[in-house]
């Protein structure tokens, strides 16, 4: 049976099978450290097809815009994370919603996997009642957010045909960011409720 996604293991075809060693805690697995002694690669750059010519992830900070304790946690928190976080790319406040996002929002971008993880790691006990749309880069922007997309919180359903027809970045056409690509491709409109 073909799959639809490349093998994890691709690459580690003749690799030594692993053991099946218990450690001390009587739970996890040993795994012994890569035959060179390197880390992945993966701590320190993007594994393909990721594209981190402009940033590598976006996170789509939501908040319902109707509800005011929901608005006044989320301006604080955009407020914190620019102070926190100042070598991030923080976008405006958004007080409806825009492009694909069916609430109000605002995004940050990051720009290596330290950033992505540490960002992360914070936004996790700092989200409060805000859910979060990760998404990665890859010049797919339908596929970042559908398939590759992850959430913090409750998921919110995304109005995702426009991205259809965005154009890869760095082709004719292409736009900086998707919410370019989103106006672009619906005439200017977005989502409204």
């Amino acid at each position: 049976m073909t799959s639809q996604w490349p093998s994890p293991l691709s690459g580690y075809e003749s690799a030594e099978p692993l053991p099946t060693t218990i450690n001390p805690d009587g739970k996890s697995l040993y795994n012994p450290p890569a035959p060179d002694g390197t880390l992945s690669l993966s701590y320190t750059e993007f594994p393909p097809p990721i594209d981190s010519s402009n940033n590598g992830f976006d996170f789509h900070i939501y908040y319902m815009q109707s509800v005011p304790e929901e608005i006044n946690y989320a301006r604080e928190l955009h407020e914190r994370i620019r102070r926190e976080f100042p070598e991030l790319r923080i976008y405006k406040f958004w007080d409806k919603p825009v492009g694909p996002h069916p609430v109000a929002m605002f995004e940050v971008n990051t720009f290596t996997p330290h950033q992505t993880g540490a960002f992360f790691s914070w936004l996790t006990v700092w989200r409060g009642p805000c859910s979060v749309l990760i998404h990665p880069n890859t010049n797919n922007p339908y596929k970042d957010h559908t398939e590759l997309r992850s959430w913090m919180g409750r998921p919110w359903p995304l109005y995702t045909e426009p991205l259809k027809k965005v154009s890869p970045r760095g082709s004719a056409g292409a736009h900086a960011t998707h919410a370019e690509a989103f106006a672009a491709a619906t005439n200017g409109s977005s989502v409204q409720h």
